[in-house]
């Protein structure tokens, strides 16, 4: 985009808004700002209050304050300054507006509630002459891509195909070297959000686990490409091995987007052939990234309702013990358990292990979809407002491109099928720490039987034939 007038004068300020993109590198709007040529408000708010932007769980939270305080000390390097507000942004940037004079306000565009969000605040903002720009950088392709039928595609595998034909996505830009800021602007501590956990520590895990910040998202990309890529064709879904990329809270907040992997993956596939397919593989996950957004553009209200209709007469079962036991991995299956503890230690669960114990809840219980994403909403650091609820409804067979209501997995075979020497288990489960195979040590009962599940959970499903 080239270079805007100011909506005031050549002389005002700029503010660029950073939301779900706390990263200095390929960011389109701070690149275009600080190419603009004068003074720039680097802002962050955080707003519980604006409708349509749902509150950040508790995992989140803690991972929102070190991105924070990473982005803080980036900027700070570069000359400048990171304003931190709270309360609904609509007030927020007015007041900002008011304080700096500013001309005009610089955002990378959301989806979903947060951009319904952004196109009142842009109307309210125009309407005081103050100029709004807006950028892609979160998602290769926005919302929608049409399909041949010119209607916006629900199914992965054509979306996907569709989205690789376009061919290369644009190239990353680089960080600004310096960052010209306005002084004097009042700014809230970040230790006055309380976003981190003090007593009791639950986050002490966590913080063993990952390294916050954009640094952290480069070196865990650069750490996956180098050493950890080969194989993850066929690897992918082994939670006992170090296969996976464990870039989602990175990209949860934007510390990375989907340009810079991209870009760098195919650099490894350019340069080393034999891991194209693993960097085919590996995008594709990208690719369902985008295609839960595209999801959550069409279905604003993803994480609540039902995509397929039939699903609202279905026979959701009430279980509080059941409930907790799952909870707190203490359903007598120990791949299901292992998850769920690991989910709790780290904040974080293997993709694979998050299929197993979905369709536990969902299936073997017969709790609603909606009680496991709102717990997964409140636990995982990469708590995503669409990828968490589009994979839900997908194992629940709600959704769209949705698994078959008949796949219900058996957890004792995804157990030797995916984690076949129990070294999954046995880390997350102390029970079997010393076990040389599981199942050979005495290990509470199933709260549920599988067999009798199954046949419950295929009854219910059948049910909405009728």
């Amino acid at each position: 985009m080239s270079d805007p007038k100011n909506g005031k004068d050549n002389q005002s300020p700029v503010i660029v808004w950073f939301r779900d993109d706390l990263r200095l590198a390929d960011h389109p709007a701070l690149s275009a700002a600080v190419k603009f040529g004068q003074p720039v408000v680097c802002l962050y708010i955080f707003d519980e209050k604006t409708p349509g932007i749902r509150p950040l769980g508790g995992a989140a939270k803690w991972w929102l304050a070190g991105s924070l305080r990473a982005l803080t000390e980036a900027i700070a390097k570069r000359g400048g300054t990171l304003i931190l507000r709270r309360g609904a942004a609509k007030s927020v940037i007015a007041g900002v507006v008011r304080e700096t004079g500013a001309g005009t306000v610089y955002w990378n565009r959301r989806t979903g509630g947060g951009a319904k969000a952004d196109e009142a605040i842009e109307h309210t903002l125009t309407k005081q002459g103050v100029a709004v720009r807006t950028f892609q950088a979160a998602l290769l392709h926005e919302p929608p891509l049409l399909g041949k039928s010119g209607k916006p595609l629900q199914v992965f595998t054509p979306f996907w195909r569709t989205l690789q034909e376009m061919g290369a996505p644009r190239a990353p830009l680089p960080a600004p070297k310096t960052i010209d800021s306005v002084s004097g602007v009042a700014s809230d501590k970040l230790e006055s959000w309380n976003l981190e956990p003090a007593k009791p520590d639950w986050a002490s895990g966590m913080r063993v686990f990952w390294t916050r910040g954009e640094a952290g998202a480069q070196k865990r990309l650069s750490t996956f490409l180098d050493d950890e890529l080969a194989g993850y064709a066929t690897q992918r879904d082994r939670p006992d091995i170090p296969g996976t990329s464990r870039l989602s809270p990175h990209l949860r907040f934007g510390e990375i987007n989907p340009f810079q992997v991209w870009h760098a993956a195919k650099m490894v596939a350019d340069s080393t052939p034999a891991r194209a397919r693993d960097v085919d593989k590996f995008l594709s996950e990208i690719g369902w990234r985008e295609f839960s957004y595209h999801l959550l553009c069409q279905h604003a209200d993803l994480a609540t309702e039902n995509i397929d209709k039939r699903f609202d007469k279905f026979p959701w079962r009430t279980d509080r013990k059941a409930l907790r036991a799952w909870q707190k991995g203490e359903t007598g299956y120990p791949i299901v358990d292992a998850g769920m503890r690991q989910l709790w230690q780290t904040g974080w669960m293997h993709n694979r292990i998050r299929m197993v114990v979905a369709s536990f809840l969902v299936k073997h219980l017969l709790i609603d979809w909606r009680v496991g994403e709102q717990w997964f909403w409140d636990t995982l650091v990469d708590a995503d407002p669409a990828n968490n609820p589009a994979s839900w409804q997908w194992v629940a067979g709600c959704g769209a491109d949705a698994a078959p209501y008949f796949r219900v997995f058996n957890p004792t075979i995804q157990s030797e099928k995916f984690d076949p020497k129990g070294d999954y288990v046995r880390k997350f489960v102390p029970e079997f720490a010393d076990a040389e195979t599981l199942f050979a040590k005495p290990y509470p009962e199933p709260i549920v039987d599988h067999k009798a599940a199954r046949e419950r959970a295929l009854k219910a499903f059948a049910s909405l034939k009728g």
